[in-house]
Parts: structure tokens; C-alpha cells; sequence
């Protein structure tokens, strides 16, 4: 059913398969573009609303984003909301990342959170849509249920996304509405960007006569909705990475809820093309893509690549029928969809290969690691712990304070000299005692430290809350399964001075015990064997040491919902990141990475294992 009203949100799809959103000021020039139909030349440079998004363009017949300087192309879609959701109010919701920046939520997740703070409900569990975090307004944080990890959460007001009245297209083709077509003409811009656009369109109308009529074409269906969880790894990116949140999403008849477009967009008519210089009344007859063979598509883009790298316009390589040629970005943008449109085979990057094994490897090349006894290492279920209670095991970590401090308790946000705000199931101490951690000196409830530790995982080890020091031995929840290590005869990129040590880890599915996130449930374990990857350098062997304490312990895997895939109940990786590519790094788990191994080291310190461990382990 078509609604009278909605804001008009226009997204992004990222790699990950998630449609993230664009800010409202990048939204108000996407469409003020596409409403004003072909005379604004159907490209839209995103850099002049936003200078940090300069490298983008959008092109509105196929409904794809270029990013000029990598060749990275990406589908757009224009997504309707209920004007009373939060983009129709202008309201963002956003957390903190690693980085110490604020990353917005997907506009599903926002729309969520905005109804249920309008409702005055003191939280909202996200895990009615898929995600295992909680977002407590009264301390404006947002709590994985799984790890109890907090970052903060904010809300704040930004420009209302367009409104659009009336009858809404049924599709997100382009122009945006029938009557866009007599629209007076948009002046045009005059940025580097946008002369570059524009001279390859004049270039194609100058080619010669005739008419293009471009057949209307399916795109790839748009992969079905997935749940993935908000929780981030460190740092946002622009739109061409990675970015965090995805939910089910509601119809816009519901409150807060979002239409869909029923179709994808298909190519258009090139008409009302610019005109070239010079041509003066801009009636010039455009050309027939049919005209255009194939070796005049590639006289116009290596003809006009000369010009742009003689201008000084940076370039990268681009495949083309008879080999590589330098072409500008954008202008390997355009003439792909040119190319494509006509038929012929186009590639507009020469991406490199993935290459995520090692080659073929004999039993006899395989070495064991000097200094490391065995090559496998198994876990088995978690053993119970008895004889104390968490009294007992807090108080060898904590000092009474008969004074409090004037400050709050960072855990039930209440002041330490008034009792515990908790408010969940009542700890045997009394609400209004106080203790500070003897390391780190943090002060808190002595009921909130114990209700706290009652909600994790019970091993006799506590971690401050505010400054992530550990008391005790953390452990973890990991499944039971095995961890072989051994020595290959091939180097890895960045480390052509030594041989390769290789990780096997393999995990069965199974059934969840106590600890995990639901007692009696089955789990998947996906993508195993995972093969990993260090230099067998001084360096590389230390931290293979450091992660067998990390797997007898428990910390390497957890039980929870991917953020890969959004399944939920299955195992993920537990915040110690492993390189997965043998010989790439096209992922970011590869190589070459001349900081992986100190980031690694300081991931195992966060986990609370340093060469300390090795010696607790030997002892």
C-alpha cells in the first residue's frame, strides 16, 4: 500500500551485506539531485555535502556508489520511513567505538532504541531483533549480555531527513518522479569532480548520431535481511567499509517502521545528456551505444585517461578488452556502465587474488615448534568450581571504605554514600557497604561488585569495571575442541626471512552448558578447521604461547551471534584477532600487517595474559 507521506533515507550496502544509512545532509543532496530528474545530469558528487566523503560518486541510473581513488563500487537504495520514527524527528542514536568516536546505528536499531526511550522505558533489549546488548538509558550505555561489556551510548539531534508527500514511486529507478523531468535546469558545478564527470558524458554526445535506448534490466537480487550485532570493531569507515548494526525491519505502517521499494532500479534512456562545449543551444543528437564498437570504447577511455593523468588526476590500473591501462577513476567508472550497457565484458579493477591457504603441504615438511612441547592441545567442558562464594572470592580483591568518596557508583550509577541502586535479584551483602579494588583503587557498592560477578562467569576472577583491570585468572566460555600447531616451509608476505607457523583450530557443534548465553540449546560451529597464520619468528612464537594460555583458558572462542553472518548461537571469535589469509590481505586478515603481532600481544594483555602467564602456566 502506498502511504501519503514518508522521509526519504537514502543507504548504502556494505560488504557485509548490511544497508547503512547516509546522514541527512548527504541524504538532502542525494535527492535534491534526483528530483531534479536528468537535467542535473544523474551523477551525484557526495564530497560537496560532506568533505570526507570527496572520493564518492553516485550514479542514479544504475543506482550504484563509485569511490574514485580504489574502483570500488557498491548499490544505493532510496529506503522510506514513517515521518514519526526517529529520522523523521532528526534523532541519531550512536555508541562510542574503540577509537573514542561516535558511530551512528543502523536506522532499524535507531528506530528501535527512539521508540522505546519515547516510551520512557528504562531499557531496551535488542535481542528481540537478533542482537545481545541491552541499552540502559538511565546510564546511557549499551551492555553485551554476553561479556557484560559497556560502551556508551548517546542520542542527539541532527536535520530531518527529506519528506516526501504524495503518491511514493513503486520503484527506486530514476528520475525520481514523473514531473522531475520539467524541472528548471540545476546550475552546474564547477568542482574537479564534477567537470570530470561531465566531460566524459560531452565526449560520449560528441561521438556521433543517433539515439541510446538502454533495455531496462533485473539487477542481483538484494540478499535477505540478516540480524548482525552492533557491537564494533574498533573504528568506523566511510562507505566503503564496514560498519556495525543490523535488524529486522517493520513495515512503515508501523510505528517507527520503514517501506521498502518493490523493485530494484533499472538503466534508463540517455537522454538530456550534457552537451558538449561549445554546441550552444545543447540540442545535439546523442550517439547510439550500438555505434560505439568495441574499439571505439576503448579509444575514448585511454584517449581521455591521457588527458587526466596529464592533468596531474590520479589514476588506477583498469582491464580493458587487450590488456591494462591507466583510466581515471571515475572515468573507469562511467565507461564500465557503458560497456556493460552494450554488452561487452568489462573488469573495472584487476583486484588481487585471495589467497587464504599456503600451497599443498607434505607430512614430512611439517616441523614441530622448538621451545613448545606437543603440537595439539584439547579443552574439554568447563569444570565447576566449588567451596566459595562470591563474598569470599571478592573480598581478597577489595579493601572496606568506612568514608566514601562524593562520587558515583559507575556500576548502578548512584552515589556510593547512598545504597546500591541494583535493583536485580539481592546479593547476601548489605546495599550500602563500600570497597575499593586494591590494584587499580576504583571504589563501588560492595552489592553491585558481587551482583556483578554473580552475572558472569563465576571462575574467581573479577574485572574492574571501569578500567578493565583483572583480579584472579579470567577464563572464558569456550566450547570444547582442539588447537594443533606446527611449522610450515613457506614465508609469509612481510616475512620472507622465516617459515610459517600454522594454527588448526576445531570446534564440533554441541550442546550450550550453564555458562553460555542459552543453557540446553544447540550451537553451529561454521567455518571450521580455521587455519591461522603467525611469522615463526622470535616474535611469532611468543605470541603462539601466549595464545595456548589464551585456549587453556578458555578465551579464544565464545558461544554468541556472529557479526559476519548474524546467526546467533554459534561460535565466534572472543576479541583476540587471528590472521585467516596465508598470501593476502584483502580482508584485513592477512598479510603484509607490520603491527599485527604487538596489537595481538596487547589484545592477550587486555585478556588479562602476559609472559606473567607463562610463568603461572609452568608453575
Amino acid at each position: 500500500m502506498l502511504l501519503a507521506s514518508a522521509v526519504v533515507v537514502w543507504e548504502w550496502l556494505n560488504e557485509h551485506g548490511r544497508w547503512r544509512p547516509y546522514s541527512p545532509a548527504v541524504s538532502h543532496h542525494i535527492e535534491a539531485v534526483a528530483r531534479a530528474g536528468p537535467r542535473a545530469g544523474g551523477s551525484v558528487v557526495l564530497g560537496q555535502a560532506d568533505s570526507r566523503l570527496a572520493p564518492y560518486i553516485i550514479d542514479l541510473q544504475s543506482m550504484h556508489q563509485f569511490r574514485q581513488d580504489t574502483g570500488t563500487i557498491r548499490p544505493v537504495r532510496r529506503s522510506y520511513y514513517d515521518p514519526s520514527s526517529a529520522p523523521g524527528k532528526g534523532v541519531v542514536w550512536e555508541w562510542e567505538n574503540d577509537s573514542g568516536s561516535w558511530t551512528p546505528y543502523d536506522m532499524d536499531v535507531g528506530i528501535t532504541i527512539q521508540r522505546a526511550y519515547e516510551k520512557q522505558h528504562p531499557w531496551v533489549d535488542l535481542s528481540a531483533i537478533g542482537f545481545c546488548y541491552i541499552i540502559d538509558f538511565a546510564t546511557m550505555g549499551q551492555i553485551n549480555r554476553q561479556t557484560q561489556r559497556k560502551r556508551r551510548v548517546r542520542r542527539r539531534l541532527d536535520m530531518v531527513y527529506p519528506l516526501v508527500s504524495g503518491t511514493l514511486p513503486k520503484s527506486q529507478s530514476w528520475p525520481a518522479s514523473p514531473g522531475a523531468a520539467a524541472a528548471p535546469p540545476v546550475p552546474a558545478c564547477a568542482c574537479p569532480q564534477c567537470l570530470l564527470v561531465m566531460s566524459v558524458k560531452a565526449t560520449v554526445s560528441a561521438a556521433g548520431p543517433g539515439t541510446a535506448t538502454l533495455q531496462p534490466r533485473k539487477a542481483p537480487p538484494v540478499p535477505p535481511a540478516v540480524p548482525k550485532a552492533p557491537a564494533p570493531a574498533p573504528g568506523a569507515k566511510m562507505p566503503d567499509g564496514m560498519a556495525t548494526v543490523r535488524g529486522s525491519l517493520k513495515p512503515l505502517a508501523a510505528q517507527g517502521g520503514r517501506r521498502q521499494a518493490a523493485s530494484t532500479p533499472t538503466l534508463s534512456s540517455a537522454s538530456s545528456a550534457a552537451s558538449p562545449p561549445g554546441t550552444g543551444s545543447g540540442k545535439a543528437s546523442h550517439p547510439g551505444l550500438s555505434t560505439l564498437n568495441r574499439s571505439h570504447l576503448q579509444r575514448l577511455a585511454i584517449a581521455q585517461s591521457r588527458v587526466l593523468i596529464a592533468s596531474g588526476v590520479p589514476t588506477v590500473p583498469v582491464k580493458n578488452l587487450t590488456g591494462s591501462s591507466p583510466v581515471n577513476p571515475a572515468l573507469a567508472g562511467i565507461t564500465g556502465i557503458l560497456m556493460s550497457a552494450a554488452g561487452l565484458p568489462v573488469c573495472l579493477t584487476r583486484p588481487p587474488k585471495l589467497v587464504l591457504h599456503p600451497p599443498p603441504v607434505s607430512k614430512s615438511e611439517i616441523q614441530s615448534i622448538p621451545g613448545i612441547s606437543h603440537t595439539c592441545r584439547k579443552t574439554t567442558k568447563k569444570q565447576a568450581k566449588k567451596g566459595k562464594t562470591p563474598e569470599e572470592v571478592l573480598k581478597k580483591y577489595l579493601q572496606k571504605v568506612r568514608h566514601p568518596p562524593d562520587e558515583d557508583c559507575t556500576i548502578c550509577m548512584e552515589r556510593l554514600s547512598a545504597p546500591s541502586g541494583y535493583k536485580g535479584p539481592q546479593p547476601a551483602v548489605k546495599p550500602d557497604l563500600v570497597g575499593k579494588l586494591v590494584k587499580c583503587g576504583h571504589v563501588f557498592h560492595l552489592h553491585c561488585l558481587v551482583a556483578m560477578y554473580n552475572n558472569g562467569n563465576k571462575d574467581g576472577s573479577l574485572q574492574c569495571p571501569t578500567c578493565k583491570t583483572i583480579y584472579g585468572v579470567k577464563t572464558g566460555t569456550q566450547p570444547p575442541g582442539k588447537m594443533e600447531y606446527h611449522i610450515i616451509p613457506h614465508a609469509l608476505p612481510g616475512h620472507s626471512d622465516c617459515k610459517t607457523i600454522r594454527i588448526i583450530y576445531n570446534i564440533p557443534p554441541g550442546v550450550q552448558g550453564p555458562e553460555h548465553p542459552n543453557p540446553g540449546k544447540s550451537f553451529t560451529a561454521r567455518g571450521f578447521p580455521r587455519h591461522c597464520y603467525l611469522p615463526d619468528s622470535e616474535k611469532g612464537r611468543k605470541v603462539l604461547k601466549l595464545l595456548l594460555v589464551a585456549w587453556d583458558r578458555r578465551l579464544i572462542f565464545a558461544i554468541g551471534t556472529s557479526s559476519t553472518t548474524g546467526e546467533s548461537d554459534t561460535v565466534i571469535w572472543n576479541e583476540i584477532h587471528h590472521k585467516t589469509e596465508f598470501g593476502s590481505n584483502l580482508t584485513g586478515h592477512g598479510y603484509p600487517d607490520i603491527n599485527y603481532l604487538d596489537n595481538v600481544l596487547a589484545e592477550l594483555a587486555a585478556q588479562g595474559i602476559t609472559e606473567e602467564s607463562l610463568a603461572q602456566e609452568r608453575d
